[in-house]
């Protein structure tokens, strides 16, 4: 399973690239899934549904199954956040598994950076930043620069970095 990351402070448009990104990869005949890291408190589940009330009750993990899908809700309970290689471990097998976030993890990835942000880049310091997608011209780079809103191009860049291009 190819792993490659998007990264990029609040607001830079990471979620709207990854939402862009999938249908755009999934059509040239890869498999992806995705893992997205939450800086906050988050809930999958809702107060008065039976799987809520089995977590409110103490139960370390819940299970929930339908004909259409299933879902693992694992309370940490106060243990250390798992590392992404834990949750990286956990996923069913893909073709290509994008990670959203986790923007400090040393995984190869793609700066998203949005220069209005008003936040510094993340490849001045990270050297597993690879490419940076942005909706500005930024000089001095060392690594590709790409059309944040060209997702074709980065959906090529993004294949052809992770070694799947001739799948697509």
């Amino acid at each position: 399973m190819k792993v490659f990351g998007l990264a990029g402070w609040s607001g830079s448009g990471k979620t709207t690239l990854v939402r862009s990104l999938i249908p755009e990869i999934i059509g040239r005949g890869v498999t992806v899934s995705t893992i997205k890291h939450a800086h906050h408190a988050f809930d999958v589940d809702k107060p008065g549904k039976d799987s809520y009330e089995h977590r409110a009750a103490g139960a370390t993990e819940v299970m929930i199954g339908s004909a259409n899908r299933w879902a693992l809700m694992h309370e940490l309970r106060g243990a250390p956040e798992p590392a992404l290689s834990d949750l990286i471990a956990r996923m069913s097998p893909v073709d290509l598994l994008l990670i959203e976030g986790f923007k400090r993890e040393g995984h190869e990835k793609l700066e998203v950076h949005r220069p209005s942000v008003g936040k510094p880049m993340l490849c001045d310091g990270d050297p597993n930043i690879v490419a940076v997608a942005s909706d500005e011209a930024i000089s001095g780079l060392s690594i590709p620069l790409l059309d944040l809103n060209d997702v074709p191009g980065v959906a090529d860049f993004v294949l052809g970095h992770v070694g799947l291009a001739q799948a697509a």
